[in-house]
């Protein structure tokens, strides 16, 4: 799990591969690239609103700034690949303002992206990607609206205050604008309610803690915003499917500090 708005932030070129490790992974953005590989099973991915079914040998390919959200069917192996736009310079500044019409690709098979340990092979495999992405797909202008500058700043306060009484109310306050516009606006964009959504993004961010942690379930609960246990267990049990002590059993602890990974 990891606080996905950061991404693409360094002052130097990054590269990140790693496995998918939770079934679900709510609505975030920033600003480095990032890429999707089913090797079993299948993967919904919602991108600027349309959603995407992936199956064994698909990929999907999310641009910066693009709002996405990751839902894995159980069992199924997902590799995501995330990096800087500096990596694919020329890339990016042809395509910058644009998105493509079509996120996702079909590939003959599915590439070990954890085995481009140079930054040789990192950029030859991006440029291929891109040069495959632009032979599928048209693109278009990236829509800049106040309605999706609200809703990203949404995601941002909840990023950073999920820890915290993460209220609408106290959204609205910090980004000046009007409470009810917000709701509205907010169940419009994602079909759930802002409590609902940061239930969602607090459980994420559980589940990491509890995969690379040795924190009580307690410890974490209250890192992740909750002030009452039975609550968390309670959240965390509906959206999961498992209590957090069952997970971390299913999932085995870690070593604490596995710094800023995916979910």
């Amino acid at each position: 799990m990891v606080f996905f708005e950061h991404h693409g932030m360094e002052k130097q070129e990054s590269f990140r591969a790693f496995t998918m490790t939770t079934q679900r992974f709510p609505l975030h953005f920033h600003r480095a690239y990032e890429l999707l590989f089913v090797h079993d099973g299948e993967l919904q991915v919602t991108i600027d609103q349309t959603v995407y079914d992936l199956n064994k040998h698909d990929m999907a390919f999310i641009f910066p700034n693009q709002v996405h959200e990751l839902k894995a069917k159980d069992g199924s192996n997902i590799s995501i690949v995330l990096f800087s736009p500096e990596l694919i310079g020329r890339f990016f500044m042809d395509y910058k303002g644009f998105v493509p019409t079509n996120n996702v690709i079909h590939l003959g098979e599915t590439p070990n992206v954890e085995g481009l340990t140079s930054i040789y092979r990192q950029k030859s495999f991006l440029y291929d990607v891109c040069g495959r992405l632009v032979d599928h797909t048209d693109f278009r202008p990236i829509e800049h609206s106040t309605k999706t500058e609200a809703f990203h700043q949404i995601l941002l306060y909840v990023d950073a205050h999920f820890g915290e009484d993460c209220t609408l109310k106290a959204v609205a306050k910090d980004v000046q604008y009007d409470y009810a516009y917000l709701s509205k606006l907010f169940i419009h964009m994602t079909n759930m309610s802002f409590t609902e959504y940061v239930n969602h993004y607090r459980v994420s961010q559980a589940c990491y803690m509890l995969k690379n942690s040795q924190r009580s379930i307690g410890e974490i609960a209250i890192s992740c915003g909750y002030t009452n246990l039975r609550s968390f267990n309670r959240n965390f049990k509906r959206i999961v499917g498992d209590s957090p002590k069952v997970f971390r059993e299913l999932g085995g602890g870690g070593d604490e500090g596995g710094g800023n990974r995916a979910s």
